[in-house]
């Protein structure tokens, strides 16, 4: 983290809601839960699926359901197993539930759950203690390559390291990774063949050195449990109630643990959102979340759409983003209702370069996090993130915040409760609170001034050092320490309970175990994978290009579709401001000839959707193949642009308002206005019953280049599209028309399939 010159004084904050009183009995749980919350608190019984968007309050509802079944004694506390993805979210669910009164349930990562049984079993089922856990593979991966003769550079390295992941939690073998990569459609880092031997000399590797990795926690738990029966009953005695968070994200071995779980049982409520699946790279798959009614036909469905964490432009823009989707994850895509009020729309901005646009980005966040009475927008820095693709990019936006002093932290750097001196801080106040009373210095002050004390033995000073650097870090690491002390005093003195130092030094053990890191007075760099389950104030999405967002090598749908995703859920991490850029060019002076992501046609201002899609699945126009069935709209049609409803038939046709900006292509029109002529001659018919001029207008600035996007304009029928259809898709492509196709019109051979234009339009 690197911040620069004087910031403005910390905030008092409220207690934090963790600190708040014990609900007073079982009903006291449901209290201010909307319906669909309190559906989901009050199923107890049978198979359970949770369909939540963006900032629905998931977590709500599946703490206050396991509340409420322990609290009316369906649930026994320590026979509830809640499994989710990170160490966070675990520590998160475990507070709540200790505030909500269920404090004896186990609240784990599927690998702790895992491993914590692995680890009691595993002398009873091999014998011995379990194998020396590797928490880093990469060294290991690097002499299985050297082995093979095999030179990886350092993103090779990781890159291999990941098909080696990938293929455990998808349980291929080193032998069948070359079929299981190509029947995935992965695109191998190196050649298939020669990954497979790197994975087999990884594994032999491990062996000779009797490791595993955390890969093999879980497959050695899913060999147990099924080569040992009696082991899994006692397993299943144990935990009787299973939830399961960001079930989007499982993979196909977490699924099978958890099936071995539970046996042939159903007492399970799993909780996810097929939109927010974004690491199909790791083995995750939505199928098993799109597929619980199948397996569990009975199974309770509830639905939460209602957002409290986003405006309403904010969550307009979200199911913008979403209502051009494509396949099965889109169809189950759920339109969100935001419940807060209206705040700025969201901004759109273009820049001349890379540089110019993180330094843009730095000035506006300089301006929101001014303090109000200083003209500014009032925002605290640790409110405010800037989101990227890949991690490369976060350099010239360091530089410009910097440069514009304003403070910042990486996510997904070093751990906070790594850094050396939140470690050495730790041991200091550990020792002062063994020592307790003994220290005069410490003896009749509080808490809070306990911890400033200790941590000024060490150079922590109440105002800032000036600069940035290595002692600025220091300082904002101490800081967020001095502040949590007095969140966690200021919270359970408001709960009416006694706190002691070492009260706080055990606050701090459980959030270095969770890494729940407390909070920096910074501004938040994060790529969009690591921003998953986060949420800010205000939010910059930058570097959003073709070839960015979606990144180059996401050829296949399946992968366009995923980045679509990643957008989305960049989208739904803002609470209030939103602003999303990009850059026409990479250096100063460079060709400005890159274009804004495709998925934000129709979204931005001026520019013409791709795909016109009714949000939320419902309504609009929806297709099949090719050759599939064509609906039409029904409803209410909106300008694509604005959003405002049209009712005058020529500004339907083009699904926007006459004044709105459109993105038009010239010379498209045209050419189809030269060809509509020469249709209407041979045809001797006027041009209008060829197609109208709205019609082609339309045509021109939607650029369809399928026939099923052609369908989707107005004024283009069936019958229109099977007499037409080939000649205007090849027009659209660039193609010049032969003498051969306009005949083919009247009944020749029929023209080939044109190719896709492969500039988006």
């Amino acid at each position: 983290m690197t911040a620069a010159t004087p910031s403005p004084l910390f905030p008092r904050v409220s207690p934090p809601a963790e600190y708040a009183a014990v609900p007073r009995d079982a009903d006291a749980v449901l209290e201010g839960l909307d319906p669909e919350q309190r559906e989901v608190a009050t199923a107890l019984h049978g198979p359970v699926c949770v369909l939540a968007g963006a900032g629905t309050g998931k977590t709500r509802a599946i703490t206050h359901r396991i509340a409420y079944g322990v609290r009316a004694g369906v649930f026994q506390p320590a026979s509830v197993l809640a499994v989710t993805f990170t160490n966070r979210a675990a520590g998160e669910m475990r507070g709540r539930l200790r505030q909500l009164g269920a404090g004896g349930v186990q609240a784990r990562t599927f690998h702790s759950a895992a491993l914590r049984q692995l680890q009691y079993f595993w002398p009873k089922a091999v014998g011995g203690e379990v194998p020396r856990l590797v928490e880093r593979k990469v060294q290991l991966v690097a002499e299985a390559a050297a082995r093979c003769r095999v030179r990886l550079d350092r993103n090779e390295l990781r890159d291999v390291t990941g098909e080696i992941e990938w293929s455990k939690v998808t349980q291929t073998v080193p032998e069948d990774y070359p079929a299981a990569a190509a029947k995935s459609g992965r695109e191998a880092p190196r050649d298939a063949a020669e990954i497979a031997r790197i994975y087999a000399g990884y594994e032999q590797l491990k062996r000779e050195r009797g490791v595993i990795d955390f890969e093999d926690v879980l497959l050695l738990t899913v060999g147990v449990l099924e080569e040992r029966h009696d082991i899994a009953d006692q397993v299943r005695r144990q935990y009787q109630h299973f939830v399961v968070d960001e079930y989007q994200d499982v993979s196909p071995l977490q699924q099978r643990l958890l099936e071995l779980w539970l046996g042939d049982r159903e007492s399970l409520c799993v909780v996810g959102d097929a939109s927010q699946t974004i690491y199909s790279f790791t083995g995750a798959t939505p199928d098993h979340l799109l597929n619980f009614r199948t397996r569990h036909p009975g199974a309770t469905v509830v639905k939460l759409v209602r957002d409290y964490r986003s405006t309403p432009q904010v969550v307009h823009l979200a199911n913008g983003v979403l209502a051009q989707a494509r396949g099965r994850a889109a169809e189950h895509r759920l339109e969100l209702v935001s419940q807060r009020e209206p705040g700025p729309d969201p901004v759109y901005a273009a820049y001349a370069d890379e540089p110019a646009e993180a330094e843009g980005v730095a000035r506006r966040i300089r301006e929101l996090i001014t303090p109000v009475e200083q003209g500014g927008g009032g925002v605290p820095p640790s409110e405010v993130a800037i989101l990227y693709r890949i991690n490369a990019q976060s350099e010239v936006y360091e530089q410009a915040l910097a440069d514009a002093q304003v403070p910042y932290q990486l996510r997904g750097a070093e751990r906070f409760f790594e850094r050396p001196e939140v470690r050495e801080a730790g041991l200091l106040l550990r020792g002062a609170a063994r020592a307790g009373s003994a220290d005069p210095a410490l003896a009749d002050a509080d808490v809070p001034a306990q911890v400033r004390a200790v941590l000024s033995t060490r150079g922590w000073t109440p105002e800032p050092p000036a600069g940035s650097g290595a002692v600025r870090d220091r300082w904002e690491s101490l800081t967020a320490l001095v502040r949590l002390a007095e969140q966690f005093c200021a919270g359970r003195l408001a709960a009416g309970r006694q706190v002691t130092l070492a009260d706080l030094v055990t606050e701090l053990d459980e959030r270095a175990a969770a890494q729940h890191a407390p909070t920096v007075e910074g501004v938040t760099l994060a790529s969009l994978h690591a921003a998953k389950g986060l949420e800010w104030d205000a939010v910059f999405l930058v570097g959003l290009t073709e070839g960015m967002v979606p990144i180059t090598y996401a050829k296949t749908d399946p992968q366009v579709e995923e980045e679509r995703r990643l957008l989305y859920v960049g989208v739904t991490r803002a609470r209030r401001h939103l602003s999303l850029s990009w850059a026409l060019s990479r250096s100063p002076g460079g060709r400005p000839n890159r274009r804004p992501s495709r998925f934000l046609n129709g979204l931005r201002p001026g520019s013409a959707a791709s795909v016109v899609r009714a949000p939320g699945g419902g309504g609009g126009i929806e297709r099949g193949g090719a050759s599939g069935p064509v609906r039409k709209r029904r409803g209410p049609v909106r300008c694509r642009v604005c959003g405002r409803t049209l009712t005058d038939a020529g500004e339907m046709k083009l699904m926007r308002c006459e004044d709105c900006p459109s993105e038009l292509d010239e010379a498209l029109y045209e050419r189809l206005r030269e060809w509509r002529a020469e249709q209407a001659g041979q045809l001797g018919q006027p041009a209008y019953c060829v197609f109208t001029d709205k019609t082609l207008l339309a045509i021109a600035e939607a650029v369809p280049g399928t026939e099923g996007e052609l369908a989707g304009i107005p004024g283009v029928g069936r019958r229109k599209l099977d007499k037409f259809g080939a000649d205007v898709l090849a027009l659209c492509s660039g193609r010049e028309l032969t003498r051969t196709e306009g005949a083919d019109q009247d009944g020749g051979s029929g023209p080939e399939e044109p190719a896709r234009n492969s500039t988006e339009k």
